[in-house]
């Protein structure tokens, strides 16, 4: 019987296959919601998350900024835990 991927595991193959993620993309890639909340699972799960914030304009004219996850050097890979997709 297979099991549905949870969110954390979704999130941990994004990383992998696109190499960052967005709260954006997690929602419209991922129907992801709470993406700050499902990073600190992963991290309490021995993840080492990296976090950069980026910076733009938003259609007001007003600087907003965002963050940016990505996992650290060296993390093991989704596909060393379930295999090729």
């Amino acid at each position: 019987m297979n099991e549905r991927p949870t969110q954390c595991d979704k999130i941990v193959r994004y990383l992998n296959e696109f190499g960052s993620i967005t709260q954006l993309e997690a929602l419209q890639d991922l129907g992801i919601m709470r993406l700050a909340s499902r990073i600190s699972e992963l991290k309490k799960l021995g993840y080492e998350i990296k976090v950069e914030f980026a910076k733009g304009v938003n259609r007001y004219g007003e600087s907003v900024k965002w963050a940016k996850y990505s996992l650290a050097e060296g993390q093991i890979k989704w596909e060393d835990i379930y295999g090729r997709a």
